[in-house]
C-alpha cells in the first residue's frame, strides 16, 4: 500500500501517461492528480481502442491534454522533456483485432514503443518508465501458477508484439540506462473500461450484456480459471514500480490471491446484478488463440514492494456496475 511517505514522492512531479484517456490510464491520471502530480495525457483517441475524454471528466481542469500519435516522433520528442515518470500504457490490446490486422498491432504497440524510449533516450534519458505488458506473452501455460520464469510462447500476434515492446524497454533500460519497470497485468475490471465493443476482453463484454438484459455468452466449459484484478489494484501496483529502485530492469506479473472460473465470476455476479447466460462453444476465431486456465504468481512483486490487493471481486464488480448504471451514455447505451 502506498503509504503517505511514498505517496508523495509524485507531489510537484511532471508526469506523462500514455494512452491517458484509456481505461487504466485515466484511472492512473485521476489518482496521480489527487497525489498533486503535474500530469500530461497523451492519447491519439484513434477509434475503438477505448480512449474517451469523459474518462478524464474529474480532471480535466487541471491536466494537460495532448492529441496525438506516438508515431509522430517530432511530437513525442517535444512530451518526453522534463518528465520525471512516464506511463507506458498506449497500445492495442486486442487480441481478435491483432490476428486480422497484425500490421496496425506492429505500428501502434511496437512502432510507438520504439519511438517512445528512442526520444527519452536522446530527450531525457534520466526519466523512470512503467511499460504496462500482458500476460497473454505466456501463451498457453505449461505449469500453474505462472511464474515470470514461464516461457513467452504468445498464441497471437498482440502477445508477440507486446513481448517485444518489453524487451525495448528492458534493452534500452540495459545498454543506455534509462530505467524501466515492465509490469505483466492479468485480467482487469472495473470503471472506465471500454465496454461498448468486444475490444477489451470478456470482462467488458460481461458488463455490457448485463447492462443491457442479455443473455451472456460463455465460450468453452466455463470451468476456465483466470485471476483478476480491479482497476485501483493495478494503478497502485504501476504507482509502487515506478518509486521502487530495485524494480528497475525487470518484468513483474500482476494477480490476485484468488482465481475463479468463469462460472464462479458469474456466480458473483448474480448475487450483485441480476443475469442470465448460456455456455456456447467457442467460436473458430476465438479458439485459436485461447489460453486455457491461467492464474499468476506475483509474489516476485509484492517481495519487491510490498504490493497487496485490496479489492476483492464482489466488491469490485458492484463498484464496477455502479459506476456504469450512473453513467449509461458514456459507455454502453
Amino acid at each position: 500500500m502506498l503509504d503517505n511517505t511514498l505517496s508523495n514522492q509524485y507531489a510537484g512531479k511532471n508526469v506523462l501517461i500514455t494512452g491517458g484517456m484509456g481505461f487504466i490510464g485515466s484511472n492512473l491520471a485521476i489518482r496521480l492528480s489527487k497525489e498533486g502530480a503535474k500530469v500530461t495525457i497523451l492519447d491519439s483517441l484513434l477509434a475503438n481502442f477505448g480512449g474517451n475524454i469523459f474518462n478524464i471528466k474529474p480532471i480535466e481542469s487541471i491536466v494537460k491534454i495532448n492529441i496525438s500519435d506516438m508515431r509522430d516522433i517530432p511530437s513525442l520528442q517535444i512530451l518526453v522533456q522534463n518528465q520525471d515518470y512516464i506511463f507506458h500504457l498506449a497500445g492495442q490490446v486486442s487480441h481478435g483485432d491483432s490476428m486480422r490486422d497484425p500490421e496496425q498491432d506492429l505500428a501502434v504497440n511496437c512502432v510507438s514503443t520504439i519511438n517512445l524510449v528512442e526520444a527519452c533516450r536522446q530527450f531525457n534519458p534520466n526519466a523512470r518508465l512503467v511499460y504496462t505488458s500482458t500476460r497473454q506473452v505466456y501463451g498457453v501455460p505449461k505449469t500453474l501458477p505462472v511464474t515470470e520464469e514461464h516461457a513467452a510462447l504468445p498464441v497471437d500476434v498482440n502477445g508477440i508484439n507486446k513481448l517485444a515492446a518489453e524487451y525495448y524497454h528492458l534493452l534500452y533500460d540495459r545498454t543506455y540506462g534509462l530505467r524501466s519497470v515492465v509490469l505483466r497485468l492479468t485480467n482487469t475490471y472495473g470503471p472506465r473500461q471500454q465496454i461498448r465493443n468486444n475490444r477489451q476482453g470478456f470482462i467488458g463484454i460481461f458488463f455490457r450484456q448485463a447492462l443491457r438484459n442479455e443473455i451472456i455468452k460463455i465460450f468453452g466449459t466455463g470451468n476456465q480459471l483466470r485471476d483478476f484484478n480491479y482497476v485501483d489494484d493495478v494503478v497502485e501496483a504501476i504507482l509502487l514500480s515506478a518509486i521502487t529502485e530495485n524494480c528497475y530492469g525487470k518484468i513483474f506479473n500482476l494477480g490476485a490471491p484468488q482465481n475463479y472460473s468463469l462460472l464462479q465470476f458469474l456466480d458473483i455476479f448474480k448475487d450483485i446484478f441480476n443475469i442470465n447466460y448460456e455456455i456456447i462453444p467457442f467460436p473458430e476465431d476465438k479458439k485459436i488463440i485461447d489460453i486455457g486456465d491461467y492464474y499468476g504468481d506475483y509474489s516476485r512483486f509484492t517481495e519487491m514492494t510490498g504490493w497487496q490487493t485490496k479489492i476483492d471481486l464482489a466488491e469490485g464488480i458492484e463498484k464496477t456496475i455502479n459506476f456504469y448504471k450512473k453513467h449509461q451514455q458514456e459507455y454502453w447505451a
